[in-house]
């Protein structure tokens, strides 16, 4: 029986993600993206919560799934976090959420992911879907076993919540790293689905620049070393030599918790989509499988 995560094509679900700025200026932007895909809106502290709140709304119209990035230390107050879910619920329609701990110079009372969920708004404003961050190559600053703990306490807050949860991971470019932190999730006893970081097409130049501000870089040097028709300096970057070896192991271990890739358009989400495109991953080869409800999730 073909496993439920392929599609007719044999390649995996994938989301994506957008600024809330590009949204906002850019009308036709998602026009490209498959009804139903799940579309991350970021937050790295450089737009208003209009803007957040006008971006995830449009993601809706679009007939897509918003999934605004909650971060907890950008939050001034417990009620500033209150008003944003209940803002983006409300005015946008959001029923799917990632909640991080995220990054800023003077952090509010909110010091973590596990807080924004301890606070039980999530569940009384109706989110049906959490997604939590992974680290397949570690988080700076952050020992092992203090992840693992931090995981685990998001699955006894699970186990209480209405909400559905899954792992959001930061991209990387080593499958084979992949797989070995997948096999170790297991044995924390994880229980989430895990929705893989991909970097999407992009030159190699834009790589750095992100893979040194997301602390991947020995990943990326991983990569610059197969050399060949994988990479280079000149082409740009095939994300095919990752998601291959993503789709291989969903067939060669059903037991994985790896459920979908999740793309970083750094190379501009116009080549992210042609690329999905082009793999079968959106488009009609891509949907037979899945419905929108399913998608969502």
């Amino acid at each position: 029986m073909p496993d439920p995560r392929l599609n007719a094509a044999g390649r995996l679900a994938a989301s994506t993600e957008v600024s809330p700025r590009q949204v906002c200026e850019k009308s036709d932007l998602l026009t490209g993206v498959p009804r139903g895909t799940r579309v991350y809106v970021t937050d790295l502290g450089n737009c208003s919560e209009d803007q957040i709140v006008e971006a995830a709304r449009r993601v809706k119209d679009a007939g897509l799934v918003p999934v605004p990035h909650m971060a907890a230390r950008r939050y001034d107050s417990l009620a500033a976090f209150e008003r944003r879910i209940t803002r983006l619920t409300q005015e946008a329609g959001v029923a799917d959420v990632l909640a991080i701990a995220g990054e800023t110079d003077t952090p509010g009372p909110l010091t973590s992911s596990v807080a924004l969920i301890e606070t039980g708004l999530f569940d009384r404003l109706g989110i049906r879907s959490i997604a939590v961050a992974g680290h397949p190559e570690g988080a700076p600053d952050i020992p092992a076993p203090v992840i693992r703990d931090f995981l685990m306490k998001k699955h006894a807050l699970a186990a209480s919540s209405d909400a559905t949860f899954l792992i959001v991971t930061q991209f990387g470019f080593d499958p084979h790293r992949v797989a070995l932190w997948l096999d170790e999730l297991t044995a924390w006893g994880n229980t989430f689905p895990v929705h893989l970081g991909v970097a999407g097409p992009a030159k190699m130049t834009t790589l750095l620049k992100f893979a040194a501000f997301a602390g991947v870089e020995n990943s990326l040097n991983f990569l610059k070393k197969r050399g060949g028709a994988v990479v280079s300096m000149l082409t740009g970057y095939d994300p095919a030599s990752m998601v291959e070896p993503l789709e291989a192991r969903v067939r060669s271990h059903p037991a994985t918790p790896l459920a979908q890739i999740h793309v970083y358009p750094f190379g501009g989400l116009a080549k992210t989509t042609e690329w999905l495109s082009q793999r079968g991953s959106w488009g009609p080869a891509a949907a037979s499988p899945f419905d929108a409800q399913e998608l969502a999730r």
